[in-house]
């Protein structure tokens, strides 16, 4: 057995966390059981008093979720992670299990559509208030914390999908300060670029169902962090209310990781290729993304990342039909609204990702009519290129 503290993340991706059964199987086994025997009623009984460790029910412990856990943590440098059902179960989770009425949340404002509809609309129920604000306006972000009230700072970075980076550790360094916990979506950049924990962050969410997986097959997210605030509160909610990842999709995801470091560096090496291409084209406004000499941030990104992930983001002179015109043009690339695929995707967020966010609130977030957000995938680059030639001249 590997001292696994001694591997690199190559190994890591592909090694940590399986526990062979006794048929010594090589590849990670699926556990498709919803419950599991035990030894005797004496065990039973230990078990469900968390006396002893092992499995129960597969709502909550499972052995093919258990190890891509314990492998997404490895990765990641946390002391522990849980497996979702998606990723908005992932951060619904984090915030039901942590959070209580009265408590206040610090949000930046460029957030995927759905993360803000449910801090707006949904814990606002439970009487937990959200303020927005700019991603990198940390002036803003200390003058919205409400002492004894803030509990959480909530981040994407590189933002969804104007490609914005955030100072990680300025904020991890703000919100100890006050007293909060600073969360951090890394779905667009994955422990291969960007290790927040690293950075002062305290949890980090993932979509897996993006380039965890790579290949748009299968739905699921997960939380890391600490063993007291992942491992045992975020837990306890998973195993009460049941937002539980399948065991299949596990596996799917266990698969992906293996591949994980390959698939984000050449996402990444093509994204940039595109970017600095679309940069040149006279029908393109404005490129959003980090890899790009004009990128605001780029400087913090070269220090914050190890790459520029696989999102490229642009405006096109025009309006919304413009814009629409380039997506109904396309013939190779994929008209959907997911992305971390090894196919390239293109969506209009205006209209998909944040079309349940009001006029106003797009607007906060620089979502014009006319942007595009493209998942550069993993075809040959000149082939992508002709595609969007087609429309953008």
């Amino acid at each position: 057995m590997h001292d696994e503290s001694e591997l690199g993340f190559a190994s890591l991706a592909i090694r940590s966390g399986q526990i062979r059964t006794s048929e010594s199987e090589h590849c990670e086994p699926i556990f498709p059981t919803s419950s599991f025997v035990f030894q005797s009623a004496a065990q039973a009984e230990a078990r469900f008093a968390e006396r002893e460790a092992g499995n129960l029910y597969s709502r909550f412990t499972n052995p093919t979720v258990r190890t891509f856990q314990d492998r997404l943590a490895a990765l990641e440098g946390g002391e522990a992670c849980i497996a979702t059902a998606s990723g908005m179960a992932a951060i619904l989770s984090t915030c039901l299990a942590l959070l209580r009425t009265g408590d206040h949340i610090v949000s930046s404002s460029s957030l995927f559509g759905s993360t803000v509809s449910l801090f707006t609309n949904y814990l606002s129920k439970f009487g937990i208030a959200t303020s927005y604000v700019p991603l990198t306006d940390l002036p803003a972000w200390e003058a919205a914390i409400r002492p004894g009230q803030t509990k959480m700072l909530y981040l994407e970075t590189p933002s969804n999908p104007l490609m914005e980076i955030a100072d990680i550790r300025a904020l991890a360094e703000m919100a100890h300060a006050h007293g909060c916990f600073l969360v951090v979506d890394n779905c667009f950049c994955t422990p291969v670029l960007q290790r927040p924990l690293k950075l002062g962050a305290d949890l980090v969410i993932h979509s897996a169902t993006k380039y965890l997986d790579g290949q748009g097959r299968c739905i699921g997210g997960a939380v890391v962090g600490d063993a007291q605030r992942v491992g045992k509160d975020v837990f306890a909610f998973l195993r009460t209310a049941g937002p539980t990842l399948s065991p299949f999709n596990a596996w799917v995801f266990l698969k992906g990781l293996e591949t994980l470091k390959l698939r984000v560096r050449a996402h990444s090496e093509n994204a940039l290729q595109l970017a600095r291409w679309l940069e040149k084209l006279p029908s393109v406004a404005k490129v959003y993304y980090p890899g790009l000499t004009s990128h605001p941030q780029h400087d913090l990104a070269c220090r914050q990342q190890s790459g520029f992930g696989g999102i490229v983001s642009f405006e096109v002179h025009g309006d919304r039909e413009t814009a629409w015109r380039v997506v109904d043009s396309t013939q190779m690339i994929s008209i959907t609204a997911n992305l971390g695929d090894a196919k390239t995707t293109i969506t209009h967020p205006a209209t998909t990702t944040h079309g349940r966010l009001t006029q106003a609130e797009r607007d906060a977030a620089g979502i014009r009519d006319n942007l595009l957000r493209i998942s550069v995938g993993l075809e040959e680059i000149a082939d992508i290129q002709a595609d969007l030639q087609r429309s953008l001249g």
